[in-house]
């Protein structure tokens, strides 16, 4: 996903902010616990695929989206398929969105050998247009170690009002 070492930067630096955020909301969790590497790692590849959003970069994005994922989003009425279909999604948000900024609340994670799930809240808030737009839902997000790596096969979002 990180086409070049600028956006590699970029992105990693903005994953740090992410990291601290999220470090910050799973120890106000009530369940909080010390958490393993890939736990860690799970959250990590998460904000790292939000700072891409944030960064509008798609590329980036789309290196920690499997080929093979789906997801039901907020809005879905039925499951959607692939990472073209995602990668196309996300691009045309971003031709219209601006300033998007996501922060998760209260993540766990949890991991069975290669695979692994993370449940946790969400706030976000953007423009889109002249139209200021905020959400906040719960999520559960699959991964699949592949290549020493964490990507994303599985996203299922709800807003919640």
């Amino acid at each position: 996903m990180f086409g070049s070492n600028r956006i590699a930067a970029h992105v990693s630096r903005a994953s740090a902010v992410h990291v601290a955020i999220a470090v910050a909301c799973s120890a106000l969790s009530p369940s909080a616990h010390a958490q393993t590497d890939d736990e860690r790692e799970i959250i990590d590849t998460l904000t790292a695929m939000w700072a891409a959003i944030e960064a509008g970069d798609i590329e980036a994005y789309a290196e920690f989206v499997h080929p093979d994922f789906t997801q039901f989003g907020e809005n879905d009425v039925y499951l959607a398929q692939g990472k073209d279909l995602e990668v196309r999604g996300y691009r045309d948000y971003l031709s219209r969105a601006r300033d998007v900024h996501t922060d998760m609340h209260q993540p766990e994670v949890t991991i069975r050998g290669d695979v692994a799930w993370i449940v946790y809240y969400w706030t976000d808030s953007g423009w889109i247009g002249e139209e200021r737009f905020t959400s906040r839902g719960k999520s559960t997000r699959i991964f699949v170690k592949e290549g020493g790596r964490w990507l994303c096969i599985h996203g299922h979002y709800t807003a919640v009002p």
